[in-house]
């Protein structure tokens, strides 16, 4: 899983700017895992933002043309994306949630096992408009739950609910689907810490996905467009027909290495390992709504709820 840089790489990358900039300070240990930020060589991720930008130019050019996905309700970490997201059964005045990677928590990344329950935090986060411009900032009141374990999925309570958001800047939370993504779907990952959108398919899924010590289970393959960076973990997977979440990405494989962090394998129900390099994954969402009842309160133990516990 991998981290941003800074987002003036990205400037730098689009205007082709010749002074190089100073690399910006790891936030956290999640600073090497996947989707996250990248603190590693300054060229390698500019060539790979200038290549990135390239390609999605040459998607909206000559690709098939898609839903009106946008940032709105999408939001910007430290060092990783993420989106402010209700349930079916959720209500407006019930506390809202950011949901984002497990690997991106400020506690650290979750062993093998563990599971974050309840935490106080007071971390902040950069609300975006559909445009992507940053509106206002939110606070945490407690990590809500996250893990690394089966999926890679964190969701931190707000001190704010649904309907004050609304009200103060006109943004609405994304839907969580509760029904499995299909193989074929058109998505958009959503980043935003980089204010960018990836368009492309969902590719198939994956029975087991193994990176380092962990193993995430039924992740979704995205087909090679959705090229994601560094900084781009914790963003939400949006169905373009539907626009509800199906799914939070996460990593990729990047040097074709077998099942190390950074480079994860495919394991299937024989226990045959596939390796894709350059094919990047997410992490289903549909079985979680069935872990969040009245109030948006966790529930670990209800019924349909599969999600790992502590």
């Amino acid at each position: 899983m991998r981290k941003p840089l800074g987002a003036a790489l990205l400037a730098l990358a689009i205007a082709g700017a010749g002074a190089a900039p100073a690399v910006a300070a790891p936030v956290d240990s999640a600073a090497s895992f996947g989707k996250s930020v990248d603190t590693g060589s300054v060229t390698s991720v500019v060539n790979e933002t200038v290549a990135s930008t390239a390609d999605t130019l040459g998607q909206v050019l000559n690709g098939p043309k898609v839903k009106a996905v946008n940032f709105a309700g999408t939001v910007a970490l430290s060092n990783c994306s993420g989106s402010v997201v209700r349930f079916p059964d959720s209500e407006d005045n019930d506390p809202a949630l950011v949901m984002t990677n497990g690997h991106c928590l400020e506690t650290g990344m979750p062993g093998p096992g563990e599971v974050v329950v309840d935490r106080a935090s007071s971390r902040t986060f950069s609300l975006l408009n559909a445009s992507g411009s940053r509106v206002g900032t939110l606070r945490a009141s407690k990590i809500a739950y996250g893990t690394m374990t089966d999926t890679d999925v964190a969701f931190y309570q707000l001190t704010t609910t649904y309907a004050q958001i609304k009200s103060s800047y006109s943004i609405n939370p994304l839907t969580v689907a509760d029904t499995h993504p299909v193989k074929g779907t058109a998505i958009t990952v959503a980043s935003g810490y980089w204010k960018r959108l990836y368009n492309c398919n969902i590719d198939g899924f994956a029975y087991q996905l193994k990176e380092g010590d962990w193993t995430f289970k039924d992740s979704v393959r995205y087909t090679s467009a959705c090229n994601t960076i560094g900084g781009t973990s914790g963003s939400p997977v949006i169905d373009q027909a539907t626009n509800k979440v199906v799914a939070v990405n996460n990593t990729g494989n990047e040097d074709g290495e077998r099942c190390t962090v950074n480079n994860p394998c495919e394991v299937d129900e024989s226990g045959n390992v596939t390796v894709r390099q350059g094919i990047n994954y997410a992490q289903e969402t549909y079985q979680i709504p069935a872990c969040f009842g009245v109030d948006n309160k966790l529930d670990l133990s209800a019924s349909g709820c599969v999600l790992p516990k502590p």
